[in-house]
């Protein structure tokens, strides 16, 4: 083994490539898929992962949500009771004695929920509308582009007041006409506009957002908003870790309930890292599956290289003789046979390398998924290249080295 002989190797596999250009397409192309799909759920994923630690750090890592039940540990089963039976609602009531406490800077209540929009001639089906506190920009990043937010006291006094998106503005009073001091109808209810909001890209959005806030107090009471899902956003008082906001909630929660001391708690806090964890789970679930579909091209592309080996061997059986004949020992014979393999899976991983992180860029650049390709599944391409390549060219390698030297100097 010497690196004239692994040079002569890969030029040998080059030329069969050349050869036989149908076979080698099948080959590369199912090495390549495989390849491709590595690299592409990779950079999917890197980007995710570092998306939603971005939008994380912008929300606030301490923050919290209390809610009903946790979200983020339900899991699909078969028919039985719904993860919130016996677990009475959370109220806005609740909510403002949690927010006198000192651990606590704010207490926002949240709803959700969708309505039609009618702005004169114009309607809009199923408009998402975010029934909250007034203390909900703290928690979205994004800038008031005219007008201002709704204030405690429309809030306390549930005013049919609204902020608006931009894209929403423009779709309900036409662009670049104010929107500011004029009213539309949300789901049959008159609602003055008193800011347009533009929110900034983030991960889980796409394209132009649609949606309006509104106070929590008016959307349950204009809207008839469903409260059996109300959730409150929880900031921790500077000074305060996370920790001890959340034990100074579920102690002051578990009293105003009446828990007795060893029962389960009847609601949940959420901490923001649960949804990313969440998020990261499903992302790192779907990966797996996809790695499992990228294998069958990879044996498909294996399954070539079998083939295209098989071929090099019986062509160069006389030449196999002869350098047998001249004192190549049989580890030489394999070595330059593995030479050839790697080398074809090789071309197969860098044109899936090539598809892989182009179709990266292109997610990242018509979609606010940050894709990236990372340095682990680039190596984790050219491991497959090289694993392929021994593994479906070892056979062949292995055939050509236990060649008989006469019969193979024989052969026509």
């Amino acid at each position: 083994m010497n690196l004239q002989s692994t040079f002569e190797g890969v030029q040998i596999a080059l030329e069969q490539l050349r050869a036989d250009k149908v076979r080698a397409f099948l080959t590369i192309l199912g090495i390549g898929i495989g390849v491709a799909t590595v690299t592409g759920m990779g950079a999917v994923i890197a980007g995710v992962k570092g998306g939603i630690n971005a939008d994380l750090e912008a929300i606030g890592p301490q923050n919290f949500v209390v809610t009903r039940f946790d979200q983020t540990q339900v899991r699909v089963s078969g028919p039985g009771k719904p993860p919130w039976e016996g677990k009475p609602r959370i109220t806005p009531a609740e909510a403002r004695v949690l927010a006198d406490l000192p651990s606590l800077q704010s207490v926002t209540v949240h709803v959700s929920g969708q309505a039609d929009v009618k702005a004169g001639a114009k309607e809009l089906a199923g408009v998402q509308v975010e029934g909250i506190g007034p203390e909900w920009p703290t928690y979205m990043r994004g800038d008031f582009i005219e007008g201002r937010n709704f204030l405690p006291v429309d809030e306390a006094s549930a005013r049919p007041v609204a902020v608006i998106t931009e894209e929403l503005a423009t779709r309900a009073f036409g662009e670049g006409r104010p929107a500011v001091g004029r009213s539309f109808r949300l789901g049959g209810n008159e609602f003055q506009v008193v800011g347009v909001y533009r929110p900034s890209p983030n991960l889980f959005s796409s394209g132009k957002p649609i949606w309006t806030s509104i106070p929590s107090r008016a959307a349950l009471k204009y809207l008839s908003m469903d409260d059996d899902f109300l959730e409150l956003w929880m900031v921790p008082q500077p000074g305060y870790t996370q920790a001890q906001a959340m034990d100074e909630t579920t102690l002051t929660l578990r009293t105003l309930r009446r828990l007795k001391p060893g029962a389960e708690d009847n609601f949940a806090l959420v901490r923001q890292e649960a949804f990313a964890d969440m998020v990261n789970g499903i992302m790192n679930v779907i990966y797996i599956v996809m790695f499992v579909l990228s294998s069958i091209g990879l044996i498909v592309g294996g399954v070539g290289v079998v083939g295209i080996m098989m071929i090099s061997v019986t062509e160069r059986t006389r030449e196999i003789g002869v350098r047998k004949a001249l004192g190549a020992r049989r580890f030489e014979i394999l070595w330059q046979f593995l030479v050839e393999a790697v080398t074809v899976t090789f071309v197969g991983s860098s044109c899936g390398l090539i598809f892989g992180t182009g179709g990266a860029l292109l997610l990242r650049a018509v979609t606010p998924v940050p894709a990236e390709v990372p340095l682990w599944s680039v190596a984790a391409a050219l491991g497959v290249a090289v694993l392929t390549g021994v593994v479906f060219g070892i056979y062949p390698a292995f055939k050509a080295s236990r060649l008989d030297p006469v019969v193979a100097l024989r052969y026509e």
